[in-house]
């Protein structure tokens, strides 16, 4: 028997009378693969750019950085990593009306990979070249790529959200080894050959991407059929109904407690980065380590958890918590792993030391939890409340919640000053565990909203 008849009879049919493609992963579509192994790549490339990005903006003339002072780097930080995510939506628009999935995918890894070999340049010129072809490179991936997740399932296939949960062991796989290679290459030889082997990187992801389309003709094919429902509305079918309006305020609720939760989550990239440069001891046993290093700390916890966690939510069966409720978890943990960096920044500010590594593999485990409960149900949610032929446009509107958060925490991280840092952790702490306490009460009726959806 071929490889390809092998395949078809792990095919079933699916509750709608459709085939089910059961050839991959662990029965799921042969195109998950595909999308698993871009993704990884393209988040090898953004997290290894991340890591090295705000060290080398304050980083001195001397030392090869851009000389930068910690506000402004701050804000340049913040601002880049708002419009990654921001663009995410006319990425998503332009996919949905114009170009398509697939050819938005593939343009976006382009630009990535030449942002990123931009950045290997010495001008200073390059390197905000670097970051516009970043920033648009993205936005046109980013979107679309999930979108392509959720369209390789049909709308009543329950191995959807196991689907999410592998992809985003991709991402994080991605980001596990990102700092590793990356950081270690810009911290310990040159910034700019770190920011060129992120560009390596999306290159390789483009390669297998552009070999694996086949896999992903399934998923292609719903999503030109859902183009084709969405021309049919423009043209004077009713477009939305009450139950998916009901269904897109809910998205539009949680966007707000999103973006809440990012703006404290990515502190990693600026505020607990510099912690980790300045304020902590770089060395184990005696052996010293790349700052960077820290930034491969939560995924290596998600990449250990997250099975523990999709056993967990089908171990409780109809106790599972809600999507609302969640959310509120992740809030709460993101809240109480910033208030364990109050007693550490006080530490290194009082005895004027550096403080153990093990405060922020502490905060690291903490916040890992919060985004497992809050991160993988947000992208499956949108693909389940969103309607079909709007799938592409809403999963770029729900980037726009972690674009918000983004920028928040650039500006948090510019505030970086160790006689303050008690009192900023502490503040942005406590937000966050209050406003997990408010959507635990809102979980009922934002429930009955959801019109069905778990």
């Amino acid at each position: 028997m071929t490889s390809s008849e092998e395949a078809v009879t792990r095919e079933a049919t699916g509750a709608e009378g459709e085939i089910l493609d059961r050839g991959g992963w662990q029965g799921h579509p042969r195109g998950l693969s595909t999308l698993f192994f871009t993704e990884m790549w393209e988040r090898f490339s953004y997290y290894g750019m991340r890591a090295l990005l705000i060290l080398y903006m304050v980083a001195p003339l001397d030392k090869g950085g851009l000389g930068f002072t910690t506000p402004h780097a701050g804000s340049i930080y913040g601002w880049y990593t708002m419009m990654v995510y921001a663009m995410a939506l006319p990425g998503g628009w332009l996919a949905d009306r114009f170009l398509g999935q697939y050819r938005s995918v593939l343009i976006g890894g382009i630009l990535i990979a030449l942002g990123n070999f931009s950045l290997a340049f010495h001008p200073v010129s390059f390197f905000y070249l670097g970051l516009l072809l970043l920033i648009l490179g993205t936005g046109m991936l980013k979107p679309n790529i999930s979108s392509m997740v959720g369209s390789l399932y049909g709308q009543d296939d329950a191995r959807r959200d196991a689907g999410f949960s592998i992809f985003y062991m991709g991402i994080n796989l991605g980001a596990l080894l990102a700092p590793l290679v990356s950081g270690t290459i810009g911290q310990k030889i040159d910034w700019h050959y770190g920011f060129g082997s992120a560009g390596i990187g999306m290159t390789l992801g483009l390669v297998q991407y552009m070999l694996g389309k086949k896999r992903l003709e399934p998923a292609l094919a719903r999503l030109k059929t859902a183009k084709e429902k969405m021309r049919s509305s423009a043209a004077g079918t009713p477009a939305l109904t009450a139950t998916e309006w009901n269904r897109l305020a809910v998205v539009g609720i949680l966007f707000l407690f999103s973006s809440l939760f990012w703006a404290c989550f990515e502190q990693a990239g600026s505020s607990l980065n510099l912690f980790a440069d300045r304020l902590t001891r770089l060395s184990v046993f005696g052996h010293a380590f790349p700052s960077t290093w820290f930034q491969s700390l939560n995924s290596v916890m998600i990449i250990a958890l997250a099975p523990v966690f999709a056993w967990l939510w089908v171990r409780l069966g109809r106790r599972e918590p809600s999507s609302p409720m969640k959310f509120s978890m992740g809030l709460l943990f993101v809240g109480l792993g910033l208030l364990l960096l109050v007693p550490a920044s006080t530490l290194a500010q009082s005895h004027q030391v550096r403080v153990s590594p093990m405060w922020l593999v502490g905060v690291y485990f903490i916040h890992t939890v919060g985004e497992l409960c809050l991160s993988p149900v947000g992208l499956s949610m949108v693909t389940k409340l969103a309607p079909a032929r709007l799938v592409g446009m809403m999963m770029g509107v729900w980037f726009l919640s972690i674009a918000l958060g983004n920028k928040v925490a650039g500006w948090i991280g510019g505030l970086f000053d160790p006689e303050r840092l008690a009192h900023i952790f502490g503040t942005v702490g406590a937000m966050a565990i209050g406003a997990a306490l408010l959507l635990a009460l809102l979980a009922r009726p934002i429930r009955k909203l959801m019109g069905g959806v778990h």
